[in-house]
C-alpha cells in the first residue's frame, strides 16, 4: 500500500481525480448496500445494537488494514483521547439514528433527507466555528429546508412524521460529526481518527451485546456479514477517494446514492418514491451542490491571497 501511495504522487493529476470519482462512486454503492441490509436485518429481528456492533467490527478490521498498510500503527498515538471518546459517542449516536431512519422510512425518503448533512453543516460552522456565510450558503439551507417540507408533505401521512424527524436528528448529528473531525483533522491523522472511532466504539456496543444479542438463521448471519463488509469497505473507498480528489469534485457523487436506495427499495421491499420525493430531492441536491461549490470558490481564493501575500 505504501508502495502504491508512492506511485500515485507520479501520476498525472487528471488520472488521479477519475479514480478518485470512482472510489466516490463506489462508496455511495456500498453504502446503500449497508443501509438496505440494515433494513433487511430488522425485519428478520435484528435490532440496532447488533447492526451497529456487527458494522464496526468490519470497520474496526479494515481501519486496522488501512494503519498497517500505510501509516504504521505508530501513528496512532495521540495526546487528544477524550477528544477521540466525544467523536465516538456522537458518530455511534449519528449511525444509530441513520439506522433508524433507514428502518422507518423508504429507502429512498431516508437518503434524500439525509442529504441535508452539509445544509446543517453549513449551520453549524456558522454557529459553532464561526465560519462567514453569505447570501448563497443562507440560500441554499432555506432552499434546502424547503426541499425537505415538499419531501414529507406534513400532515400528509405520505412520509411517516416521526422517521422523518428521526432522519433529520440524523442529519444534523452527522453533521456535528464533520465538525469535530474538522477540529480533530488539525492534530490527527485521518487513519488515526478511522481507526480509533471503529476499535473505540465496540466497547459500549460490546458491553450491550449480553442484552441485545440474538441468535439468528443462517441468511440473516449473511446479511450482518454483508453489511459489517459493505461498510468496512465503504471506509477504505472513502478514504482513498478523499487522498485522490478534492472535496468539491468527489462530493457531488454522493448523489448517486438516492438511485441506488430505490432501486433497492423497489426491488427488496417493494417501496416507491412518493412523487414529492423526486420534487423536493433536486432541490435538496441542488442546495448541497451550492454549499459545495461556494466553499471551494472560496478556499480557492484563500489559497491565491495567502500565495499572493507570502515573501517571495
Amino acid at each position: 500500500m505504501a508502495q502504491a501511495t508512492t506511485h500515485d504522487t507520479d501520476r498525472p493529476a487528471e488520472q488521479r481525480h477519475v479514480a478518485g470519482v470512482g472510489l466516490r462512486l463506489v462508496t455511495a454503492l456500498l453504502l446503500a448496500v449497508m443501509f438496505a441490509l440494515v433494513k433487511l436485518a430488522a425485519t428478520r429481528g435484528v435490532n440496532i445494537v447488533e447492526s451497529l456492533f456487527y458494522r464496526q467490527c468490519g470497520s474496526a478490521l479494515c481501519a486496522m488494514g488501512l494503519v498497517a498498510a500505510g501509516p504504521g500503527f505508530a501513528s496512532l498515538r495521540s495526546r487528544r483521547v477524550w477528544a477521540h471518546v466525544g467523536r465516538m459517542a456522537l458518530g455511534l449516536s449519528a449511525m444509530a439514528t441513520n439506522f433508524a431512519a433507514m428502518i422507518m422510512l423508504p429507502l429512498a425518503e431516508a437518503t434524500v433527507i439525509g442529504f441535508t448533512v452539509p445544509i446543517f453543516s453549513t449551520v453549524l460552522a456558522a454557529l459553532v466555528l464561526g465560519e462567514p456565510n453569505g447570501k448563497w450558503r443562507w440560500g441554499a439551507v432555506a432552499a434546502g429546508f424547503l426541499g425537505v417540507l415538499l419531501i414529507v408533505q406534513p400532515g400528509t401521512g405520505e412520509v411517516p412524521l416521526h422517521g422523518a424527524s428521526v432522519a433529520l436528528v440524523a442529519a444534523l448529528l452527522t453533521a456535528s460529526v464533520t465538525i469535530v473531525i474538522r477540529r480533530l483533522g488539525a492534530t490527527e491523522p485521518a487513519s488515526t481518527t478511522v481507526f480509533w472511532f471503529a476499535a473505540s466504539s465496540l466497547v459500549p456496543l460490546g458491553m450491550l451485546m449480553p442484552w441485545f444479542g440474538r441468535g439468528h438463521d443462517p441468511m440473516t448471519w449473511a446479511i450482518l456479514g454483508g453489511l459489517a463488509l459493505a461498510g468496512g469497505l465503504a471506509q477504505l473507498t472513502l478514504t482513498g477517494a478523499l487522498r485522490l480528489a478534492p472535496v468539491a469534485l468527489v462530493m457531488p457523487m454522493d448523489y448517486t446514492s438516492l438511485l441506488w436506495a430505490t432501486m433497492f427499495g423497489a426491488w427488496i421491499f417493494g417501496e416507491l418514491p412518493t412523487p414529492w420525493t423526486w420534487v423536493g430531492a433536486p432541490i435538496i441536491i441542488a442546495s448541497g451542490l451550492v454549499i459545495v461549490w461556494r466553499e471551494h470558490r472560496l478556499s480557492r481564493r484563500a489559497a491565491l491571497s495567502a500565495a499572493t501575500a507570502a515573501p517571495n
